[in-house]
């Protein structure tokens, strides 16, 4: 800048021969934008001896824990379904099974047994009370389908033989008039013959009527044990031998 200014020159002349310099100070000079106009935050630099930022814990989620207990709710169910379909308990009532079965025995029955075969001699069973379909009886198998049963003075006979029940203790004494079973119908005694109301009193038992054949004995616990099944073929007689 010029510091003796001739008369009659103006000063702008002056002043335009600064301006260049303060259009280019002006063009270096980047713009300032603030943090407010850009939406953006600025970093925070702690202070030496700040203890560091916690990240904040997220709150409990109880989504899992929730799907955790349905799902265990429903394989309790489904397991318990398909043993109940399977197995069944029962409760010895009376003294028609003596000795081999006591009064207030606990017992498992199979429930599919016959479904995946045939009845057998000799098999321990439960079955509806045909009768009185809310009682549920206990007996063994003595006639099978289509077999002919005959009781004299006390003695079994199938198709007019006589057969041999080591089962039997307590034996009896009655006669039954021959009797031609069914398709679907077995003959049932207990092993307590003057003491049991079964087929000699009152007749047949339908096979839908049959619950399951009885498998193992699971209290008292002297008692405790699987069940043993079986009966000698008609006409078979060990004194005999």
């Amino acid at each position: 800048m010029v510091n003796s200014v001739k008369e009659g020159i103006p000063i702008s002349v002056a002043l335009d021969k600064q301006q260049p310099d303060a259009q280019a100070a002006s063009a270096s000079t980047a713009p300032y934008y603030s943090s407010w106009d850009s939406g953006e935050t600025e970093p925070v630099t702690p202070w030496p001896g700040d203890p560091a930022p916690q990240a904040a814990e997220p709150g409990p989620t109880w989504g899992p824990v929730l799907r955790e207990i349905v799902e265990t709710i429903v394989l309790t169910l489904v397991i318990f379904l398909l043993v109940r379909t399977v197995i069944q308990n029962f409760r010895v009532e009376g003294m028609s099974m003596e000795p081999n079965f006591h009064d207030g025995q606990f017992l498992l029955i199979n429930k599919l047994a016959y479904r995946l075969g045939d009845p057998a001699r000799g098999d321990v069973i439960v079955f509806r009370y045909p009768l009185d379909p809310s009682r549920d009886f206990i007996k063994r198998v003595i006639g099978l389908p289509g077999e002919t049963v005959e009781i004299r003075n006390g003695q079994v006979l199938i198709n007019n033989q006589p057969i041999s029940d080591p089962a039997t203790v307590n034996s009896a004494f009655y006669n039954m008039a021959p009797l031609t079973l069914g398709a679907e119908e077995m003959f049932v005694l207990g092993d307590n013959r003057p003491n049991s109301s079964d087929s000699h009193s009152w007749g047949t038992v339908p096979a839908d009527k049959v619950i399951g054949k009885v498998v193992l004995s699971y209290w008292p616990p002297p008692d405790w044990g699987l069940i043993r099944h079986g009966m000698a073929d008609p006409g078979f007689h060990p004194a005999d031998n």
